[in-house]
């Protein structure tokens, strides 16, 4: 059977959850801001829970109708076939969102599509009372432009939520945007994948699930798990076709390095927790001390953004202070997200792209540099410096020796 799907995802990531649907083999029907609609099987749908890295929900579309008035809204939602996805006893909450529409009133909107369904539902079980106690089924409306998308949500807690980082740093990357960044990085096997920032290591842990293709869902449970549309079996099979593709015996490795050593064992946990442990090497270091080992590399990082008053001053002379570091670690590559939106001059080079993204509903700029501009390369070839010296694959630097024995 084919469903008309949808899949979220924050602004600025649109281009890569539609490239990363195309490798999934599904049918692009609509790009929008936040969105892309998309045609599949029910295996489509499984497959784009367990493996889209950007996404934050996919939702099956029920109906696409007019909506200019809310007589309009009942119509069209109450026309839509909702016994077939609802039984007699299963719960179905409502939200959703109005853009660009006349229809402004959230609340109304929820009311009403509400009211439709349970019109409908009246007629197809010959009842006046639902008890909402079975399967939850959230049904979801975004009005744009008066046209109303009436979704079921397939996903359950947001896709960005892997299930492997319980406990984060005092300001956390979402595991959608740290996998975008990877994405844009390009983890590869013969290149040193870097985090000088790593904090609770989500930029490192997700270049890792990518570079040895590991499924970001595989930990995680979905809410159409419980719809007796998708059985167990299904569930079960592409799972374990999933898992036959992870690259057990790749060579990747990636520094999760940062100055607070208090977090690395978070990073750690984390890292374990994500099946990719072996492939990170979690030390203290402060990011303005490193330097660029004899081999090929790139340094991806989020580092502070000092959004307080009191930190602007100290995170602006960080800035200037990194720019020196990462430009002498040339020919290495260097991504680095911030909300600053004069980093560059803080940091004394032009970058080569610069990508505006949201963390959540902050915005921000993934600066990206390739070629030297202000400072000659260092050519010395320099086997690390500080404490972010090479201390073996899969194993900490002086300074970090977690229990690896820890049960979670």
């Amino acid at each position: 059977m084919s469903y008309i799907m949808v899949a979220t995802c924050m602004f600025g990531l649109e281009k890569q959850l539609g490239e990363e649907l195309d490798a999934l083999g599904v049918r692009r029907l609509d790009t929008m801001d936040g969105r892309v609609t998309f045609e599949g099987s029910e295996e489509d749908l499984v497959r784009a829970n367990l493996c889209l890295r950007c996404a934050e929900r996919v939702f099956i579309r029920v109906g696409y109708f007019p909506a200019a008035s809310f007589a309009e809204l009942f119509d069209g939602t109450k026309a839509l076939p909702w016994a077939d996805w609802i039984g007699v006893d299963d719960a179905f909450p409502v939200k959703g969102h109005s853009i660009r529409s006349k229809l402004t009133s959230i609340p109304d909107c929820q009311s009403i599509v509400k009211k439709a369904v349970v019109e409908k539902l009246k007629l197809a079980y010959r009842t006046d009372w639902f008890r909402e106690t079975g399967v939850k089924y959230q049904i979801e409306f975004f009005i744009f432009k008066d046209m109303a998308s009436v979704m079921i949500d397939t996903s359950g807690t947001a896709l960005h939520k892997r299930g492997y980082r319980p406990v984060a740093g005092a300001a956390p990357l979402r595991e959608t945007l740290a996998a975008a960044i990877a994405l844009t990085a390009r983890p590869r096997e013969d290149i040193l994948f870097w985090d000088p920032f790593c904090g609770s290591g989500t930029i490192a842990i997700e270049a890792a699930l990518i570079a040895t293709n590991r499924a970001p869902g595989l930990g995680r449970g979905f809410a159409a798990e419980d719809f007796p549309q998708f059985p167990a079996a299904l569930w079960k099979r592409i799972r374990e076709e999933r898992q036959s593709l992870i690259l057990t015996d790749s060579h990747f490795e990636a520094y999760a390095s940062d100055i607070d050593e208090g977090i690395l064992d978070v990073t750690y946990e984390n890292a374990l927790r994500a099946g990719v442990e072996p492939h990170l090497n979690i030390f203290q270091a402060d990011a303005r001390s490193i330097k660029r080992l004899d081999r090929r590399g790139t340094v991806v990082c989020n580092p502070p953004y000092g959004e307080r008053m009191g930190e602007r001053d100290e995170i602006e002379r960080l800035y200037q202070q990194l720019g020196p570091v990462f430009r002498a670690l040339y020919p290495w590559q260097v991504y680095v997200l911030t909300s600053c939106d004069r980093f560059d001059r803080l940091y004394g080079q032009r970058p080569d792209h610069v990508r505006r993204l949201y963390n959540g509903m902050l915005p921000c700029f993934l600066y990206e540099y390739f070629k030297p501009l202000d400072v000659q390369p260092d050519k010395s070839g320099s086997n690390g410096g500080g404490k972010a010296h090479y201390a073996g694959k899969g194993t900490p630097a002086p300074g970090k020796k977690p229990d690896r024995n820890r049960t979670l």
